[in-house]
């Protein structure tokens, strides 16, 4: 089958993307990506692919996100998502724990943004012990604490922002620039529903964050509130 998945995901090969998307994704020695292999194919026909064969085993898209090409793993992780939507709730804990098994395999940006909401997010949400998003925030794995991070725009689109900005507070010092993006993304998409909520948190602590979490934070502020908070000592 994961032949099968293969064939049709190289139906939809685009040269140049292929070799666009290695230094995209900085594949590079010493970069966060070094390694990673790309065919050159698009996320909305790597879509198209997830949902021809959205039927398949969790034990065929386990054995997808062991493969060396980035867009298949993304192909099994598409997947996870659309078979999460449409699952029992024994299917839907069973997805959630092979996707937590499976973290080294999420293994770029863009693989956790599309699935970390809609697996972690959506299963944690109604739950009051959210402990394993502090506990993948403590990770030494980057692709585990951005999975922490990014797992809380479900909360935050349903006007919950309580683990968001606990873990920013654990994640503000953060060094490497993906975790960076990922807790100002975070924390502009609560300033798009509630901007008082988040200029209190700048207010306490503008002051540790780097600079680009800060302008990732304060993108949608107003020019005035932005050179407000950038204004401060280096």
């Amino acid at each position: 089958m994961n032949d099968a998945i293969l064939h049709s995901l190289r139906q939809h090969i685009d040269a140049e993307k292929a070799i666009v998307l290695p230094r995209f994704f900085k594949t590079g020695r010493g970069e966060y990506g070094e390694g990673d292999q790309f065919l050159g194919i698009t996320v909305p026909n790597i879509r198209l692919v997830a949902k021809e064969f959205g039927q398949v085993s969790l034990e065929v898209v386990n054995r997808l996100l062991d493969s060396e090409w980035h867009e298949c793993r993304m192909c099994a992780l598409l997947m996870l998502v659309m078979k999460y939507k449409k699952a029992t709730e024994e299917e839907k804990q069973a997805i959630f724990d092979l996707y937590l098994s499976r973290t080294e395999r999420i293994n770029n940006w863009d693989l956790v943004d599309l699935s970390a909401p809609g697996i972690v997010g959506e299963h944690l949400y109604p739950c009051t012990d959210r402990s394993i998003l502090y506990r993948l925030a403590e990770s030494p794995l980057l692709w585990d604490r951005r999975i922490a991070m990014v797992s809380t725009l479900t909360f935050i689109r349903r006007g919950d922002f309580n683990d968001t900005f606990a873990l920013a507070n654990k994640l503000v010092t953060s060094r490497h620039d993906l975790m960076q993006k990922a807790v100002g993304w975070m924390l502009r998409e609560v300033g798009k529903r509630d901007e008082r909520t988040l200029t209190d948190f700048l207010d306490r602590h503008c002051l540790q964050m780097p600079r680009t979490m800060l302008r990732y934070a304060i993108e949608k502020l107003t020019p005035e509130q932005r050179t407000h908070y950038m204004r401060r000592p280096l």
